[in-house]
């Protein structure tokens, strides 16, 4: 069906748990990123040593990724930025994981609700973050690192508050060459709402 339509798969999103069973799928689908998505509620909700568990993974995951000449990312929400004493899971992930093995798939959204900014990410992490999640995030709503229903403030891109044209113009400076729109949930039919955002984004894209 992708070959059909004329469409290609630069990267997708692969469980924490049975990665291992999906490298070939991954390959056959054309897949140049195989992303990790979320770690477990044990791991989001427990602390530090558990994130340093799962950064060994991680590695591992990257070095089966480049044998099969693909790239691996982990995807960021809002919980990795919860304090755990002196340090958070993001920064676990970060000292604990391979730099050549584990890249970064940002997310805009999660980034702003966790209290971070997303421009000041991509420049600490330029060496890493490979791919953008963009969906804006409503006015006046409340910062959060805990991933539940009170974090969800989704909106169409360019119609909240994330800084767009900054963050788009800070990522293609690095190369980034991959964004992906993706609203959780909408408060109108989806494809008035990606009408939306795509609107939008032609305004700030080359």
């Amino acid at each position: 069906m992708i070959t059909d339509n004329g469409l290609r798969v630069p990267s997708g999103h692969f469980d924490y748990d049975g990665i291992e069973s999906k490298l070939d799928y991954a390959r056959e689908l054309g897949v140049e990123y195989l992303v990790c998505p979320m770690l477990p509620e044990n791991i989001r909700t427990g602390g530090p040593e558990g994130f340093v568990q799962a950064a060994d993974r991680l590695n591992r995951y990257g070095e089966l990724a480049r044998a099969r000449a693909m790239k691996f990312c982990f995807h960021n929400h809002n919980y990795e930025f919860r304090q755990l004493g002196d340090t958070t899971g993001f920064d676990l992930l970060m000292k604990h994981t391979d730099p050549a093995l584990v890249g970064l798939e940002l997310d805009c959204y999660w980034i702003t609700q966790a209290g971070r900014d997303p421009v000041q990410m991509l420049h600490q992490y330029a060496d890493r973050i490979h791919l953008l999640h963009l969906k804006d995030r409503k006015p006046a709503v409340a910062n959060s690192q805990e991933l539940n229903k009170a974090a969800e403030h989704f909106i169409e891109v360019g119609s909240g508050t994330i800084r767009w044209p900054e963050i788009i113009a800070t990522a293609q400076g690095q190369g980034i060459s991959h964004f992906f729109v993706e609203q959780d949930e909408c408060d109108r039919p989806p494809i008035g709402s990606l009408k939306l955002s795509y609107h939008y984004l032609r305004t700030i894209l080359p």
